[in-house]
């Protein structure tokens, strides 16, 4: 890569990741193969994050002097940044596939500006998603009006069971 390039994608980096709500640093042992690396990728599209492997020092350029750099602790080795404007997506994306390949670790991240571990990521993948949330919403807004109507039309089905029985 070129000079120019490189400090394209770096300004690019530093826009994205300054403007994502979540960013998990995840060390990429040796031995992941093209095929589960690709797998990971996919998974973490999926749930509307990207992940991204760079230089270690051109991740570290990205990130100074803004309140990012307390993560470039954990550029060292393979390591490969995935961010997201929505964590519970995101962590569960990444700790799913992390349980099923040891060759992935999670090693912490940044959530709206406060430093997380990966405690804190593998608990924000237990929590419901977006979606989950919004059924959820959505079954306790139509139970109430469902149980208005059964309310409602109650006493009448009572007084046609009464007739019915005496007939």
């Amino acid at each position: 890569m070129k000079r120019s390039e490189k400090e394209s994608f770096v300004s690019q980096m530093r826009k994205t990741l300054l403007s994502s709500s979540i960013v998990v640093a995840v060390d990429r042992t040796a031995g992941i193969t093209v095929e589960e690396i690709t797998k990971l990728r996919r998974n973490i599209r999926d749930a509307d994050a990207n992940f991204k492997v760079m230089k270690n020092t051109l991740a570290r350029i990205a990130i100074k002097d803004s309140a990012l750099e307390v993560i470039s602790d954990y550029f060292s080795g393979p390591t490969g940044l995935a961010y997201s404007n929505d964590p519970v997506g995101l962590a569960k994306a990444i700790h799913d596939f992390a349980k099923s390949n040891e060759k992935l670790a999670i090693l912490g991240g940044m959530m709206d500006g406060k430093v997380i571990s990966k405690e804190i990521v593998k608990e924000l993948a237990s929590l419901p998603s977006k979606d989950e949330l919004r059924a959820k919403i959505i079954g306790l807004l139509t139970a109430n009006a469902t149980k208005i109507v059964r309310t409602i039309k109650e006493p009448s089905a009572r007084i046609a069971r009464v007739i019915a029985a005496k007939s």
